[in-house]
């Protein structure tokens, strides 16, 4: 099996008119040495031509040394990427390895190819972290791998923060066992902690080669513009001027052939979507909507649209944000903040995909505070501060089931697994008395569960290799492998035959026939569920629900806040830099006159008295995830010193205490008595966040997702899901066995872990509270809610009454409001 020379790949280039770029030789060089690495570059710079060329000219060095087999394996984070990726090889592939095959194996392929691969597999497959496990549960997957000679993992960013990518880290140390000179390269695009993700993806590798780290050099030039309202609220509340800027949307959309709008939500790419349509009726054919609900035949129409250039927009969600080139896109618009650098850039760079094309994203502004974002965002872009990616440490379900799957796979020996498992990075800490937990909790379920077989799945033979001994077992477990987990799915169909997409049970569940929804840009009426499939047809109304989806709001990312701040502190000077700052600047003025302004120096908090009771507010802008946290212990510690209950509210600027009772705010928070610095105490921080949360409701929430990982749930047979009700029991089951009879089971322990990490970002929250100790105490006592708090009132507003009812209220102190800033 043979690949092209390197002297014939730069002719390639050259026929072309194209260039080597710098970046692109020093990864074939590395490659042809023998080195595993990671590739960081800008979006549409080159990046897969680096890696599958270095791939190609490896087989050329092998010609005649190894028979044909499977050479290369391609990891994409999305199915829906692997027939993009599998055409990009081949044609490169045509030209300069004639005698290379390349195949996709995805969720989607069809059984016969499947099976067509086993007996012949194709020198290159491009497949996903859930097929690439599924492929290690097969007797014969040391077999089916022995010519392995390079894996790539592309959109590395997107996978390593996650589960997913631990189950990649985990399926690379099996790789790497089998094949210990197994090349490793990782591709990957708008990421900040580069070495922590080659350490992650090369993990403890047999070799200890650390590996290279290779970096574009091509400063590709982003522009980051922003749509300025006609008017600026000077009391902004969450998505109050929205849809006030369809009318700039749509002019932005006329001037240019291809153009992406990006939402945060798929609810909200439905609204937008229906909108522009009403608006401009005879784009009816030249715009459409994309997001992961939609039936796959629809997305895929969508994206073959765009590469053609025959859709003049499409509003979509993250579902657009990877991989797939669109080269006619010209444009790209992200309504309301992206709440990230590193997203912002992920999808500025969906234009001018190409080397050496200008990328160019407008942000769309849905509140005021939104363009303070937008001015933190073009420098922070500007000056490449990008994220670093959270790693998961020791998750105990991904191990869980990775024993099953390597049990299935051929079996093996404790020791050796052991030793395996720990060159994967998250569980390179992993000790002895952890890993026989995990291999007890296989074998017998663990304390509890001895007395049922069905949780008996990992037996060790006579000569003490574990396997598991029961077919059936080992079918379920098939189903149930990978990391994705979501509410249970409804599919949503026509009355009359074709498949529209999907929806969660707990939406569907609340509808009664002839209720009208909004789904797939249609006014859907409902008809009747039968068998876990929601049947429909057309509406004749323009109203309707808006479809609703899982998935929390987006917290404001560290490096976004910190340059939030900054435009404060420019704008406390009386600096007001750049066209979105001086906008803001009614709103910073009465926010000044009334009380004061967060900055990274200070740290403001106002008291106020209502007919609602007694008002704190404290802008930390650490975003909405750690002011959850600060907010609920806050008032557990406020509450030790005089008992009190309190009303939160949060957004990613600051939290609101309301207690109905007299809280004598200033003498907790003046600096005589010293108790505010105390109420921000680090010590005792992890007991007092637990104290204050209901953290056994929130441990049983995520333990649902840890026991389906577990392999505890059975999801159901194709075609036979159980319901999301019957899920739910379920893992409660589990969970309440395990608290009484298992307290040291050490899935109990991790739920309660990633509720603390993930959900409150307990690191991130220790570090908030060392900088807000830097802070100088800005104390204020407010007649009446300033432009900041305003907002959050609103927040509180909209968790108890109906929407039409928020807005005549909100409608009404905005007046009332108005008038005294107007005095």
């Amino acid at each position: 099996m043979s690949g092209p020379a390197p002297k014939l790949v730069k002719d390639w280039f050259a026929a072309r008119g194209w260039k080597v770029f710098p970046f692109q030789a020093a990864v074939w060089k590395a490659a042809l040495a023998g080195q595993s690495g990671l590739l960081h570059a800008n979006t549409g710079a080159g990046k897969t031509f680096a890696v599958w060329f270095a791939a190609l000219q490896r087989g050329a060095l092998a010609k005649g040394k190894r028979a044909a087999g499977l050479r290369v394996l391609w990891i994409t984070p999305m199915r829906a990427l692997a027939a993009d990726t599998q055409r990009a090889l081949e044609q490169s592939a045509a030209e300069l390895a004639p005698d290379w095959t390349i195949g996709a194996r995805t969720g989607d392929t069809g059984s016969a190819e499947r099976a067509r691969q086993s007996r012949s597999w194709p020198t290159a497959l491009v497949t996903t972290p859930e097929s690439l496990s599924l492929m290690l549960s097969h007797a014969a997957a040391a077999e089916q791998f022995r010519h392995l000679d390079m894996i790539v993992i592309d959109e590395w960013h997107e996978l390593m923060g996650s589960k997913r990518g631990v189950q990649v880290q985990l399926a690379l140390a099996r790789l790497r066992h089998w094949r210990p000179e197994l090349l490793v390269w990782g591709v990957s695009a708008t990421m900040g902690n580069l070495d922590l993700a080659r350490q992650v993806l090369l993990g403890g590798a047999p070799s200890d080669d650390p590996g290279v780290l290779v970096e574009g050099d091509l400063r590709k030039k982003i522009e980051v513009d922003c749509l300025i309202p006609e008017n600026v609220a000077r009391f902004p509340w969450g998505g109050h001027m929205g849809l006030q800027m369809l009318g700039p949307v749509i002019r932005e959309i006329e001037h240019y052939d291809a153009t992406l709008v990006f939402t945060n939500t798929r609810a909200q790419s439905e609204i937008w979507y229906q909108n522009i349509l009403d608006e401009r009726p005879d784009w009816a054919g030249l715009i459409a909507l994309h997001h992961g609900s939609l039936d796959r035949e629809v997305r895929e129409w969508v994206e073959m649209g765009l590469k053609k250039g025959e859709l003049k927009a499409v509003i979509c969600t993250a579902s657009l944000d990877l991989g797939v080139d669109f080269l006619p896109v010209e444009r790209v618009l992200q309504v309301g903040s992206a709440k990230g650098i590193a997203r912002l850039l992920q999808r500025a760079g969906r234009s001018g995909h190409a080397p050496g094309r200008v990328s160019r994203v407008t942000l769309v502004p849905t509140n005021s505070l939104e363009l303070l974002e937008a001015a933190g965002a073009k420098k922070a872009v500007a000056a490449r501060r990008i994220e670093g990616r959270y790693v998961p440490n020791k998750p105990f379900d991904v191990l869980v089931q990775h024993l099953v799957t390597v049990a299935l796979g051929g079996g093996f020996r404790s020791g050796e697994l052991f030793e395996e498992v720990r060159r994967a990075w998250s569980y390179r800490h992993l000790d002895e008395e952890e890993w026989q937990w995990a291999l007890d909790f296989v074998a017998r379920g663990g304390q509890s569960l001895t007395v049922y077989p069905e949780y008996r799945r990992v037996l060790p033979d006579e000569e003490g290799v574990y396997r598991v001994p029961d077919t059936a077992i080992g079918r379920r477990h098939r189903m149930g492998i990978g990391t994705i987990v979501s509410d249970s799915t409804i599919s949503v169909k026509y009355m009359s035959g074709g498949r529209i997409g999907s929806v969660e049970e707990s939406f569907i569940s609340r509808l009664k026939p002839g209720d009208h929804f909004l789904f797939g840009g249609r006014i859907l009426e409902f008809v009747r569920v039968h068998e876990m499939t929601a049947f429909v047809k057309r509406a004749t109304s323009k109203r309707g629900a808006i479809a609703r989806w899982q998935g929390a709001k987006m917290p404001m990312s560290s490096e976004l806040a910190h340059a939030a701040l900054e435009e404060l502190r420019l704008a406390s000077q009386g600096i007001y830099d750049g066209p979105e700052m001086e906008a803001l600047r009614p709103l910073i003025e009465i926010q000044c006159r009334w009380s004061a302004l967060p900055t990274s120096e200070t740290l403001v908090i106002e008291s106020m008295k209502s007919r609602e009771g007694w008002h704190l507010f404290v802008y930390p802008f650490a975003g909405r995830s750690v002011h959850m946290g600060l907010a609920s212990l806050l008032a557990y510690r406020i509450g030790r010193m005089q008992p009190s209950t309190f009303s939160i509210a949060i957004n990613d600027y600051g939290f609101e205490l309301l207690a109905p009772e007299p809280v004598d705010w200033p003498r907790i928070f003046t600096a005589e008595t010293g108790a505010g610095v105390d109420l921000l105490s680090t010590d005792c921080l992890l007991e007092d966040v637990l104290g204050s949360l209901n953290a056994t409701q929130l441990s049983q929430q995520r333990f649902r997702e840890v026991a389906r990982i577990a392999g505890l749930v059975f999801q159901g047979y194709p075609g036979q899901p159980k319901s999301n009700r019957q899920l739910q029991a379920s893992s409660s089951l589990f969970f309440e066995v395990f608290r009484k009879h298992d307290t040291g089971n050490l899935l109990l322990s991790q739920a309660q872990r990633e509720v603390l990490e993930q959900e409150l970002e307990l690191t991130r929250l220790r570090e908030t509270l060392g900088e807000l100790h830097g802070r100088r105490v800005a104390f204020r006592e407010v007649k009446r809610a300033t432009p900041f708090g305003f907002a959050l009132m609103v927040e509180r507003f909209r968790e108890k009454v109906s929407t039409e009812k928020l807005s005549d209220r909100v409608a009404r102190m905005v007046r009332e409001l108005e008038k005294a800033a107007a005095a």
